[in-house]
């Protein structure tokens, strides 16, 4: 028992740091494998630690990929552990942690190698279940199109035959496009390609036909190698007023008769990513690289972003993933906690008034900046200006802001933990319940 709460006690005081995160495992490690009988006993100082050790993994991958592999032992060790003490089917313990082992079984899931989408369906059966949301439209697999969207030198030449193609097509289902340069991400086959050309194909709910944005990434100028992802990323808007987004990857494999074929990506057997850390929202704004967009296409990039606001508000993955069960995301920090953590003052100055993504992204609305998130996509729209939306800040500011909005959603403190420890040991749940009755008694 005293070696029990050494290992408290020193978890709770190690700060994040490169070597502390390796302290953290082997000084926890004692604790993550501790009798059964001694966690259900004494389950709260189990649980605290285990968020501890999570949240400061977690913040540790986020802000660089070298604390992956403490991240990763982390999640596997904690959901090693709610197996063995068979704790997933304790009514007491899952009514008290509901949040922490729902948390547990999504992240322990995307550690399997047949579920690397992260949904809660092996990769294979929701490849197999969406196909007809996801498949290329024929038209865009035709060999003469392939051949010209393969380089940027002909690039115009597929548009012509995009235009082509629209002449063919009613008013309503007519083809929205433009190649633009994104100002953060790479492809999925090479992480210095920029160039995209975005294709939206307008759909039919009322026939359950998808609306698809089909992006082809594009070599740059004169480059040698070739790019060859091609994703799709459907949404299929329901009554209810939710809307369901799919995703697929897909590559280009190039011959050496210079015919092109298309094929998934996890279907060639080169893996795939967890589709949720990015798609917050399903489908993604897009915000090019200022000048990258021609001005007679620039028109097309307002079209598809108010097509995007149709599609996000309520986004869901459909069976596949239940994305509150990720909890609520950064910038969603009650006016008290952030007057603890930053002081009274900051509430009034610009950055504080700034600290309000869940205004617009929550399970209702866009959806939560949650983890397991993108650094890169979460940096770039809010040091680049796309975040909050509507706000005026300066580059300083912005640098702030994005600060303190990470700071806040993974603090660790025992005294005012952020948003996702917070969450995940039910505080966040606790508060709501004690707010009626907190407002009956004045």
């Amino acid at each position: 028992m005293k070696e029990f709460r050494q290992s408290i006690l020193f978890c709770r005081r190690t700060l994040l740091t490169a070597s502390a995160l390796s302290l953290i495992l082997l000084a926890c490690a004692q604790l993550v494998a501790a009798p059964c009988s001694q966690i259900k006993a004494q389950p709260e100082p189990w649980v605290r630690v285990s968020v501890n050790l999570l949240v400061r993994t977690a913040h540790g991958f986020y802000l660089s990929d070298v604390g992956q592999q403490a991240y990763e032992r982390a999640v596997d060790n904690t959901a090693s552990t709610l197996r063995r003490c068979q704790l997933e089917h304790d009514e007491a313990f899952g009514a008290r942690y509901r949040e922490f082992v729902d948390y547990l079984g999504l992240l322990s899931l995307a550690r399997l190698p047949d579920h690397e989408l992260g949904f809660t369906v092996p990769d294979k059966q929701y490849f197999e279940e969406t196909r007809q949301y996801v498949e290329i439209p024929d038209f865009l697999l035709t060999p003469e199109f392939l051949r010209e969207v393969s380089r940027f030198e002909t690039l115009n030449q597929a548009k012509a035959l995009l235009r082509k193609i629209n002449e063919t097509r009613s008013r309503d289902h007519q083809l929205i496009f433009f190649s633009y340069r994104s100002r953060h991400l790479g492809t999925p086959d090479n992480d210095d390609s920029f160039l995209r050309l975005l294709i939206v194909v307008p759909g039919n709910a009322a026939q359950r036909l998808p609306e698809k944005w089909v992006q082809f990434g594009v070599p740059d100028p004169r480059a040698r190698a070739p790019v060859r992802n091609v994703s799709v990323v459907s949404a299929l808007a329901a009554p209810d007023g939710t809307t369901n987004v799919y995703f697929k990857d897909n590559f280009r494999t190039y011959h050496r008769d210079g015919s092109i074929t298309i094929k998934g990506r996890w279907e060639l057997g080169e893996g795939d990513d967890n589709c949720a850390t990015c798609h917050k929202s399903g489908i993604l704004p897009i915000f090019p690289v200022a000048g990258s967009v021609s001005r007679d296409e620039k028109q097309f990039v307002d079209v598809v972003n108010e097509r995007f606001l149709k599609y996000v508000v309520r986004p869901r993955f459909d069976k596949y993933l239940d994305a509150t069960k990720l909890g609520p995301g950064i910038g969603s920090t009650a006016d008290e906690t952030i007057h603890r953590r930053f002081g009274s003052a900051f509430a009034n100055t610009t950055v504080g008034k700034s600290m309000i993504c869940s205004s617009c992204h929550k399970p209702d609305g866009l959806g939560s900046l949650n983890w397991p998130m993108d650094r890169v996509v979460i940096s770039s729209y809010i040091k680049g200006g796309q975040m909050p939306f509507g706000s005026e800040l300066r580059p300083l500011e912005r640098a702030e802001l994005y600060r303190k909005l990470i700071q806040d959603y993974f603090d660790t403190d025992e005294a005012n933990p952020g948003v996702l420890k917070s969450w995940l040991l039910g505080r966040l749940r606790q508060r709501k319940l004690d707010e009626p009755a907190a407002a009956s008694t004045h």
